[in-house]
């Protein structure tokens, strides 16, 4: 996805250049860059309520985000959920009084500024130029093999009469299939779901320099003779969330992906993998100018 970098106080955000030609949206992707946050490595923006960072700390990530998208003097309320790796996509058309559950949104209502928390799963942003709709989605792999981004479509269409080949997209930063590596069982969740899985993953054999200097020591009484090392499986999310737009008639030119691994650039993007855990949260964030 060609990017664009703004920068203000070394607050990065991440644009899709697709996307930044309709003056009546607004969209990013947060990095981990210039906030006021001290429990991930400095002064990171981490614009999730997680156990190791502060509520006062993510309250003025957020205020200061939401400055640098440029939304005019009056602040637009901010619609989360509770993210819980599902299905699940809202309407919604004013502020929620308290946050649902699920994983996905859609609006056609101007002034709201809906975001998704991700630390390697990919925030995805649906817009009908048309009839200005928009729609954000939480795609971990639990959500995609569940048809997430796919099933968002099909919400757009419904509520709004937004057709398919009318729809861009936009998938941000997440981890790439150069990292990605699943069990086996997920593999087999995938294959049960989808005809083209086989191309979503990748198989490395693993390395072991003791085994490839000492042979002997690794003799077995099975035939051919040597116990067999496992197979390390990458899942390409990217692809395979591409694949889904690509089934319900969503144009390949109309979809941008990023080209940034978070697992491979923790300098500039959190990582729940990389950093084991103790990582902050990024945000997608899309929405229409009243």
């Amino acid at each position: 996805m060609p990017s664009r970098l703004s920068k203000q106080a070394e607050l990065n955000i991440l644009s899709a250049s697709r996307l930044s030609k309709f003056p009546w949206l607004i969209h990013g992707f947060s990095t981990r860059l210039g906030g006021f946050s001290r429990a991930y490595s400095g002064s990171a923006l981490n614009l999730g309520f997680t156990k190791d960072d502060s509520r006062a700390a993510v309250e003025r990530n957020r205020a200061a985000f939401v400055r640098e998208l440029g939304l005019g003097k009056k602040p637009w309320p901010l619609v989360t959920l509770r993210q819980i790796h599902s299905d699940i996509i809202r309407f919604v058309d004013s502020p929620l009084e308290s946050q649902l559950a699920g994983d996905g949104m859609i609006t056609a209502t101007p002034g709201l500024l809906l975001g998704i928390q991700t630390a390697d799963c990919l925030p995805i942003i649906l817009v009908d130029p048309k009839h200005r709709a928009i729609g954000l989605f939480h795609a971990g792999w639990r959500g995609t093999v569940k048809r997430i981004v796919e099933k968002g479509v099909g919400e757009m269409r419904r509520r709004f009469d937004s057709q398919p080949r009318d729809l861009m997209a936009a998938i941000g930063p997440g981890i790439h299939g150069c990292c990605y590596e699943v069990g086996a069982e997920v593999r087999e969740k995938f294959e049960s779901q989808f005809a083209y899985a086989a191309k979503l993953f990748r198989e490395v054999e693993e390395s072991d320099p003791v085994r490839e200097k000492y042979p002997m020591l690794f003799l077995t009484a099975r035939a051919p003779g040597h116990s067999v090392l496992p197979k390390k499986i990458f899942l390409d999310l990217v692809e395979a969330n591409r694949q889904q737009l690509l089934a319900v008639g969503v144009p390949a030119k109309s979809i941008d992906a990023s080209s940034l691994c978070t697992n491979c650039r923790t300098d500039l993007l959190f990582s729940y993998r990389a950093e084991q855990g103790c990582t902050g949260r990024m945000m997608g964030v899309v929405g229409i100018r009243v």
